[in-house]
């Protein structure tokens, strides 16, 4: 079938993932992955196009480096991405025909890759657990642990409480790039999504001051663009609801988005006295600033 289908490379998303994870890349191209998640959301082909390129740089390559590129950008995409997409990479196929096939043992895969599947197995199960049609990779995951397989130690980092709760349109006036993904609610093109409760990482678990790697300022930059669609979420819920006129389900989302939302400002004043970068500090008070405007109109 992908044959018939042409080149996973070639369609726009394609050539993005092909350079995101090209072997001569020293470490992750994040603006790139972040362009490639916008392209997800904003097209009609972007899932289809960016789960066939995925899936030809995975299966069967023997550049782990490459694969370990494509398995970065794949969970990047999950976590930035909406339902159009989870249902591709969730399913029981590809998670145990190509994630898994990955790192048998005649494949001989490094340690690095064989956990890094292990842990997006893992968390993907966690998340995605109560929608009926991503339960795939809960199949797979409950089948492994049958049979003896043993998961890495969960990260700490995936305990995080950071995630985006689904949100629901209330007027045909509001506009539709504004979905439940937790990130700009400026994506067009997947209104219709609804965003399983994905956990976000944490940069580091210490309590020492961290001087970021580049990797870990756009791991960041990627979480405080989260936060700030979250934010912009429920001051958009706080404008259009009328507390005697909203639904009950309505008002649930809104308690739920502002529980979130102060789990978010935790992690956010956790980061401010730490992070030895003067410019992502003052991100991290704007974006602490906005949740707090945000929480004073809620009060009100």
């Amino acid at each position: 079938m992908d044959f018939l289908l042409g080149n996973p490379f070639s369609s726009p998303v394609g050539q993005r993932i092909e350079k995101a994870t090209d072997g001569s890349l020293q470490t992750e191209d994040w603006a790139l992955n972040m362009e490639i998640c916008d392209i997800i959301n904003e097209t009609e082909e972007g899932p289809k196009d960016a789960f066939r390129a995925i899936k030809k740089r995975i299966m069967g390559n023997k550049n782990f480096h490459e694969v370990m590129l494509a398995l970065t950008v794949l969970e990047t995409c999950v976590k930035n991405c909406g339902h159009r997409f989870h249902v591709l990479v969730a399913s029981q196929d590809f998670v145990e025909g190509v994630l898994v096939r990955t790192i048998l043992p005649k494949n001989n895969p490094p340690t690095i890759v064989h956990d890094k599947v292990l842990n997006l197995i893992q968390s993907w199960a966690d998340a995605f657990r109560s929608s009926p049609d991503l339960t795939g990779v809960v199949a797979v995951y409950e089948d492994l642990r049958r049979k003896g397989l043993e998961f890495p130690m969960t990260d700490l980092d995936m305990l995080s409480p950071i995630h985006t709760p689904q949100r629901t349109v209330f007027s045909s006036e509001t506009p539709s790039g504004q979905s439940s993904v937790g990130i700009d609610t400026s994506h067009r093109g997947d209104s219709s999504q609804h965003t399983a409760p994905l956990p976000a990482p944490a940069v580091l678990p210490s309590d020492t001051p961290i001087a970021p790697t580049p990797e870990q300022i756009g791991k960041l930059r990627s979480e405080l663009e989260m936060v700030s669609g979250n934010v912009r979420v429920m001051s958009e819920m706080l404008t259009e609801l009328v507390p005697t006129q909203a639904e009950p389900a309505d008002l649930e989302l809104l308690q739920e988005l502002n529980r979130t939302c102060r789990a978010m400002q935790q992690r956010v004043l956790e980061l401010i006295p730490r992070v030895a970068n003067e410019q992502l500090t003052e991100e991290l008070l704007i974006v602490n600033d906005n949740l707090n405007n945000v929480f004073l109109r809620h009060e009100r």
